[in-house]
C-alpha cells in the first residue's frame, strides 16, 4: 500500500465521532487501545497539558491523531486539544494520542519505543 493511500486509511479510521457519554478509547490487557482495538501512542515531544501537538506534517502521516468531532467533550482524564489545522484530538492526561501507521492488525504494538524511544503505548 502506498505511503497516501495509508495516510487516508489511518485519517479516515482516526476521525470519529464521539456521542455525548460514549468513550471512543478502551483498555485491553492493560493497554490503551481505540473501539477498533488499534493501540494508542504519546509522544515525548508533547507536553502534557499544553494542549498542543507536536506531531504535524509529514510526522502526523507516519502517527495519525485520535481524531474527534468538534462537539465531543472532555471527561475524566481524557480532554481535547486543538491541532495546528484546527481539527481536534483526543488526549489522555493532557498528552495527545495518536495511532501508529505500521500497526495493520488491531492489537498491533509497533510503534513502541519508535524513535529512539519518543513513542510510547499507553498503559494503565
Amino acid at each position: 500500500m502506498s505511503r497516501i493511500l495509508v495516510a487516508i486509511h489511518f485519517a479516515l479510521a482516526a476521525c470519529v465521532s464521539m456521542s455525548v457519554g460514549q468513550s471512543i478509547v478502551k483498555t485491553d490487557n492493560g493497554i490503551l487501545v481505540s473501539t477498533s482495538n488499534m493501540t494508542l501512542y504519546t509522544f515525548d515531544k508533547d507536553q502534557a497539558g499544553s494542549g498542543k501537538s507536536n506531531c504535524n506534517g509529514d510526522c502526523a502521516i507516519n502517527w495519525p491523531p485520535l481524531l474527534v468531532d468538534k462537539n465531543a467533550t472532555s471527561y475524566g482524564d481524557y480532554s481535547i486539544i486543538t491541532r495546528d489545522d484546527g481539527k481536534k484530538q483526543f488526549a489522555y492526561k493532557g498528552k495527545p494520542l495518536y495511532f501508529f501507521s505500521m500497526d495493520k492488525t488491531p492489537d498491533d504494538r509497533n510503534g513502541d519505543n519508535y524513535l529512539n524511544g519518543a513513542w510510547h503505548i499507553v498503559r494503565m
